[in-house]
């Protein structure tokens, strides 16, 4: 498959990559900054030419989400394989992270819940430092 399409949810952090010839084909992915406190692409300078991108800035980076059908609470996205897209462009690619931090199962809900809880301890330390 070549041609892809974005389908956003209305009020949902999750986008549908949808193949254009293929309707049964379809992922669910996420933005890594909408779950976690801190993200950062690190990824070679061939997968930015390849998508016609000179910078990460560029990119609109995406998360390919795994969602158990018996728990999906326990859903997980895949960071060590980001989806990067050059919107400009009009190219995506999946790549890999050069970062060792990043596995191919992160648990949505535990970085949320994580990241609440470093915005928690955050305002905490403000309130204090007053």
């Amino acid at each position: 498959m070549k041609k892809f399409a974005l389908l956003e949810e209305e009020d949902s952090p999750f986008l549908w990559l949808q193949a254009y010839d293929e309707p049964t084909l379809a992922f669910v992915m996420i933005s890594p900054v909408s779950f976690m406190d801190e993200y950062s692409l690190v990824i070679s300078q061939s997968d930015l030419e390849d998508v016609g991108a000179t910078t990460p800035e560029d990119l609109l980076v995406y998360s390919i989400v795994t969602i158990p059908s018996d728990s999906p609470s326990e859903m997980t996205a895949n960071l060590q394989g980001p989806v990067i897209i050059n919107a400009a462009a009009r190219k995506g690619k999946q790549a890999i992270s050069l970062s060792d931090k990043y596995r191919v199962r992160h648990r949505i809900i535990d970085e949320m819940k994580n990241a609440r809880e470093k915005r928690c301890d955050m305002l905490v330390l403000a309130r204090e430092n007053k």
